[in-house]
C-alpha cells in the first residue's frame, strides 16, 4: 500500500472526462496506443500502454477518465498531454469511463 497523501496533495489532479476522436499504434513501441482526445473543446495526444489489450479502431468514440493537468512528456519520440486511468483485474486493463455514456467531453471528475 502506498504512503497516504493529503487532500490537498489529491486536489491537484485535474480529472476529466475526455472522448477519443482517433487512435493508432505507437510507431516505435509495441505496447503503446497514441490516442487524439477531446477534452471539452481541447484537442491533446496521450500516448497509452493499452495495446496488448485494446484494438486502436475500438479506442474511436470511447469515454475516458484522463489526468488532464499531467506535466507533458516525451514517451519514444511522441508527445503526451495527459494520462488515461484505468485498472488492472488479473490479466484484464479496464479503463475507467463514466456510468453514462452521454457524458459531455470535458466534464470533471470529482
Amino acid at each position: 500500500m502506498a504512503d497516504p497523501i493529503k487532500y490537498e496533495d489529491f486536489a491537484k489532479l485535474e480529472l476529466r472526462v475526455a472522448k477519443v476522436l482517433e487512435a493508432r499504434p505507437h510507431p516505435n513501441a509495441d505496447k503503446l496506443l497514441l490516442l487524439q482526445i477531446d477534452v471539452g473543446g481541447e484537442t491533446k495526444q496521450i500516448v497509452a500502454g493499452i495495446r496488448a489489450h485494446y484494438q486502436p479502431e475500438d479506442m474511436v468514440g470511447r469515454l475516458i477518465v484522463v489526468v488532464n493537468n499531467l506535466e507533458p512528456a516525451l514517451l519514444r519520440g511522441e508527445a503526451s498531454q495527459g494520462m488515461l486511468l484505468a485498472a488492472t483485474s488479473g490479466d484484464k486493463v479496464i479503463l475507467l469511463q463514466p456510468d453514462d455514456l452521454e457524458c459531455i467531453p470535458g466534464a470533471k471528475v470529482k
